[in-house]
């Protein structure tokens, strides 16, 4: 487990990045929301549910409430407590959610254009492609099951927000765009192209054929 399994020291340190990563995204503008993070009852308690804890998930019960506040009540949520740094979705910024091998081949994609989009790596071997807030999703990526578009009413979480076997992190950070988000139909073309690539059957295996001797 991250948190409960380091020094005190280091524990003190991790708190003081999460808090200063969740107000310099303040400060830009994103809207950061306190997240849950892992304990030593490995729980989490809601106003109606005790689960086992796996991922962040707002802190509080009014979180949609809390979207666009001044970066010092962010800096004030997050003294004292390690909480992890989510932002919700559908209002600046969305993300679509792919798998490891799904995310590599859109990664090169993306690297071909020339300007990649910001991506997010979690330790559960998700990837979270990150663009500017659209209305929707494209069909092929909307009916593909190891697809998840985070918009409206939903949140990700952004490093360096721990999970139970390890923590968030920048596999392209969003200063490759100024700060400025890719338009949302770019990354979704580029992955749509990629999930294609990854579905086709692959038609450039070589046969091997059998050679029969020959008497001698």
């Amino acid at each position: 487990m991250v948190d409960t399994e380091w020094p005190n020291s280091w524990r003190a340190a991790f708190r003081i990045e999460l808090r200063a990563e969740a107000i310099g995204l303040a400060w830009r503008g994103w809207p950061v929301v306190p997240g849950t993070y892992p304990d030593a009852d490995t729980t989490v308690g809601t106003p109606n549910t005790e689960t086992l804890w796996t991922r962040p998930a707002p802190a509080h019960s009014d979180w949609q409430s809390r979207i666009g506040a001044h970066p010092q009540q962010v800096a004030a949520w997050w003294t004292g407590r390690p909480y992890s740094v989510l932002v919700a979705t559908g209002t600046l910024v969305d993300a679509i959610e792919v798998d490891d091998h799904l995310g590599r081949r859109a990664a090169m994609l993306l690297r071909g254009t020339g300007r990649p989009a910001p991506i997010v790596a979690m330790p559960n071997g998700r990837w979270l492609f990150l663009v500017a807030s659209a209305d929707h999703l494209p069909r092929e990526l909307d009916e593909a099951e190891t697809v998840e578009w985070h918009g409206e009413g939903s949140w990700i979480p952004l490093p360096p927000t721990p999970f139970h076997h390890g923590v968030v992190h920048w596999r392209v950070k969003p200063d490759v765009w100024g700060w400025n988000l890719p338009p949302a139909p770019v990354v979704h073309d580029v992955l749509v192209r990629a999930l294609n690539d990854v579905s086709a059957p692959r038609t450039d295996v070589p046969q091997v054929v059998p050679v029969e001797s020959s008497a001698a």
